[in-house]
């Protein structure tokens, strides 16, 4: 598999994984910086290779782009944001999806249900 190619069903068990993890060391923040992001990442059940995954939803738009810019890598955060949105809520964040909100300000949705996050 490519290390960025997640299905949607991993990609919805990750973003679990790493917010799990987040929240349980850093508390309940709006973002997290990448670094904290990665070494979540590496802490889950799913290989390193796929932070920019978890960035994309735990980082500021900002950070996530600076870090690839940083790194070479060309990640484009609306993108990989929207399709981690689209896998989380089964396809029901495309009408409504604002790319710049963190993951605590999503609409409509009991973030604890869909992360578990906070059990």
């Amino acid at each position: 598999m490519n290390s960025c190619a997640l299905s949607p069903t991993d990609k919805k068990a990750y973003a679990k994984d790493v917010g799990q993890i987040l929240v349980h060391k850093h508390g309940k923040q709006k973002f997290y910086t990448p670094r904290q992001v990665k070494q979540a990442s590496s802490q889950s059940r799913y290989t390193v290779d796929w932070h920019c995954w978890a960035m994309c939803l735990y980082s500021s738009p900002a950070d996530f782009n600076d870090y690839h810019a940083a790194t070479g890598e060309n990640c484009d955060y609306a993108a990989m944001k929207a399709e981690m949105a689209t896998a989380l809520t089964d396809g029901a964040s495309e009408s409504w999806f604002d790319f710049d909100l963190s993951w605590l300000e999503w609409p409509d949705f009991d973030l604890p249900s869909i992360f578990d996050i906070f059990d």
